[in-house]
């Protein structure tokens, strides 16, 4: 993967929080009001699964 591409890839994840935001001001700041109730073990989680459904979307992408 290029710089360039992890750059655009930044770019996008940026813009589609952005739009959550803008759209769903409402919902955003519930679902964060959960994650702060989360303890530390559920919060650690919730962000491992996140950054494996990451890592794994973005090796599907670069095998296209």
């Amino acid at each position: 993967m290029t710089p360039a591409a992890l750059v655009a890839a930044l770019g996008l994840v940026l813009a589609a929080e952005g739009l959550l935001y803008a759209l769903f001001p409402a919902t955003v700041r519930a679902v964060l009001g959960r994650l702060i109730a989360l303890p530390d073990q559920g919060l650690r989680a919730v962000g491992l699964a996140a950054a494996a459904l990451g890592a794994a979307t973005a090796l599907a992408a670069s095998l296209l």
